[in-house]
This record gives C-alpha cells, structure tokens and sequence, in this order.
C-alpha cells in the first residue's frame, strides 16, 4: 500500500456506528436494525455495495481497539495494542516510552466481593473525577502513580518508574457475578509491577469502601506506547478524526490523525465536519450510543440510538463525499449485553462502485450483499481505489 498509494483531492468519509450489529428480538424475531426507522441509512445502501465484515476473524470477539484498527487497515493481530494507552492518549496525556497505562473501571461489588454492576451505574463523569482524586495520593514504592479521569466510570492507572512491566493479566472479568481476579505476572520480569498494581487495587478498595456505588475498580489494557506507522505514512493520507469518546481519539492519534473539534453528539460532528471537510481528505466519525446501549442489554435504547444517528445524517449526505463508508467495529446484541463475534453489516458508497440489490442496511439484508463476507482489513484497500488513491500494482 506504501508503494502504490497517491495524493488526490477526493474525500473518503468512514462512519463507525459502534457495536451496531446485533441479534433478533425474542418477540419481534427483528434486530435493533432491523427494527429501527431509519430511512437516510436505507437510502446509504440502496446507492452502496454492501456485505457483511469480520474485524478479527470467524468466531473471535473483538475489543473495540482491534475493531478499529482494522478498519483502518491494520492486522489487529500484529499491532494487539492495550486498551490503556488508547484512553491515556485519548485525554491528552503525554505518555512516556517506559509508562505503563491501564485502563480502569469503578465498579460495584456486595459485600461478599462479587461485582454486581461493572460500571457502577454508569456513575458522571464530574463524580468519577471527584473519586479520582481521592486515589490520587496513593503512595506505593517501586512507582509513581498517576490516577486520571477519562468519562463515565472509566479511568486511566499511569505507573511511573524503572524495570515496569505491561506484562500483566487483567482483573476485570468482563461480567458480573464473579469477583475481580487476582492480577498476575505474565513473565517474571512483571512480578514487581503486578505486586505494585495489586496494591494499588487493594488501597483502592479500601478508599471506596463506602461509596454508594463506585465501591472498587477493575483494572484491564496493561500496556506502553507501540512503535505503529502511520496512515499518512501508508496511504499517504491527510486523516481526521470527529469522536467524542476518549478512547476513540487516543485510538486515532496513535495512527496519526488528527483530533478535530467533537462537541457533545453527533449532530454537533457532522457540523465540524462540514466545518473542516476541505482540510483533510479521510475523516473518521464515530457514533457510540448503539455500543453503549447495546452493552446495556436494553434493546429499545439500541434501537433509538440508530434512530438517533439517521435523523442527523443529512448534512453528511449533503456532502456527498467520493467515498463514504457505513459499518461498525464489532456487533453488540442487546440480548447478550456485551460484544460478540457475529459479522457487521457494511455499505461502501462511490461514483466507481457497483451497487447491488440490497435495500436496507441490516445484518440479512447486507449479508445478500454483492461484498459477501469479508475481513474488515480489506476496507481501506476499497476505500483507496473507490477514491482513485491507488496506481496500479505490477507491470
């Protein structure tokens, strides 16, 4: 792709609707897709190639990290990086290469210690700075601690100091019902760490012990700065990105694009995309409601969050860029409450491509699409030639 990308003034739009494929409802035998109103998305795929996409491969659950490298058109396999660089970068915290970052939780577990609600409640951001604060002075030997706020119950765990390691298991046990594990080394080189963050966990605990909700902290993402090129430096793009999530911007950056102005919704993004399209030619937007709602296991939620995206699509449409992509990084059925391994709809929009016969943007209808199924790292190859970006390979 190094070789045979090229400059041109066309514009490639990539619209990552979060967690957006999901499962049929019990009753209406009907997705959240398929259950929402959603006429601009249908109109996107009745002018679109369309198909179905696997961000890491058949039966693999992505993150959300993989999911979209993806999508930008990395091996999610080769570049696995930790969720907790992604959310130190995403609030513009200067990572240095020896700082291990995680990403943490505050949670709710009963008094036995089992976690009964993994985001405890879902808690404001204004309350988890307030929490962060008291965690911030804790003092443990072999590191210096920096305890930061990212948004919601999420937070970012920065250790400071020589001979750290991110070679460390998780204690989140992505469900509910199960207490924290025990954070391990994962070579010996990290027991020290381990011991440090253990401690950590354990002072934390202590600390919350009487708040109402946001009574302890799982901790997950262990990791450092990568060594990754760039998407400039690969398709010789000029890339932005419109996210209001944290780590979806820190995720962006780390492939070098750059952070435009989000606001709070995604009305409030495709106005600053309309305001910067004539400065950049590849723009990420994110979409994360259907995600979250989807995590929620509150199916109605999911679908008018769909609702939600279609109604401000418009001004997008009014662009009409050369390229516009329309998927997702993972599934999230309501039904599950959490992500899964089940194939994400697609839909590529360009002057060059060949629609199909396909109506509705939904998991069946694109799954009839003239794309089949596919891996997601194949989106920006098609992106880049749909958008004349590419010379010709070979002789």
């Amino acid at each position: 792709m190094k070789k045979i990308s090229r400059t041109s003034s066309s514009k490639i739009v990539l619209l990552v609707i979060d967690g957006v494929g999901g499962l049929p409802h019990p009753e209406t035998c009907k997705t959240e897709l398929e259950s929402a109103r959603k006429p601009n998305l249908n109109h996107i795929a009745r002018e679109s190639l369309c198909g179905l996409i696997d961000p890491v491969g058949s039966g693999i659950t992505p993150g959300s990290a993989p999911g979209h490298l993806a999508l930008f058109g990395y091996d999610p396999i080769k570049y696995n990086i930790g969720r907790g660089v992604l959310e130190a970068l995403g609030i513009d915290l200067e990572l240095k290469s020896k700082d291990i970052a995680a990403r943490g939780n505050f949670c709710t577990i009963d008094d036995k210690g089992i976690i009964t609600d993994r985001r405890a409640g879902r808690i404001s951001t204004e309350e988890n700075a307030d929490l962060c604060r008291v965690l911030s002075d804790i003092d443990i030997k072999g590191a210096k601690i920096l305890v930061r706020p990212v948004k919601e119950h999420r937070f970012v765990l920065i250790l400071q100091g020589d001979g750290l390691s991110p070679e460390l298991t998780d204690s989140d046990p992505q469900q509910v019902g199960l207490a924290p594990k025990k954070i391990q080394a994962l070579s010996p080189q990290a027991r020290g760490t381990a011991e440090i963050v253990s401690e950590f966990v354990s002072q934390a605990r202590s600390r919350l012990k009487n708040e109402p909700a946001a009574n302890m902290v799982i901790m997950r993402g262990f990791s450092q700065l990568p060594d990754i090129p760039s998407l400039s430096e690969i398709y010789k793009l000029k890339p932005g990105t419109i996210a209001v999530y944290p780590m979806y911007r820190g995720l962006a950056k780390l492939v070098g694009m750059q952070i435009l102005p989000a606001g709070d919704n995604i009305t409030d993004q495709l106005k600053s995309l309309r305001q910067h399209y004539r400065d950049y030619d590849f723009f990420f937007i994110h979409f994360k409601n259907t995600d979250s709602r989807g995590e929620d296991g509150d199916f109605e939620a999911k679908v008018r969050a769909i609702e939600e995206l279609d109604n401000a699509l418009p001004p997008l449409l009014n662009l009409n860029p050369d390229v516009l992509i329309v998927t997702g990084d993972h599934s999230t059925p309501a039904n599950l409450a959490t992500h899964s391994w089940h194939p994400v709809p697609f839909m590529l929009k360009s002057k060059w491509c060949f629609p199909d016969n396909v109506t509705e943007f939904s998991e069946r209808a694109c799954l009839a699409g003239g794309m089949g199924r596919f891996p997601a790292v194949e989106i920006m190859p098609l992106a880049m030639a749909n958008a004349l970006k590419l010379d010709k390979f070979g002789a």
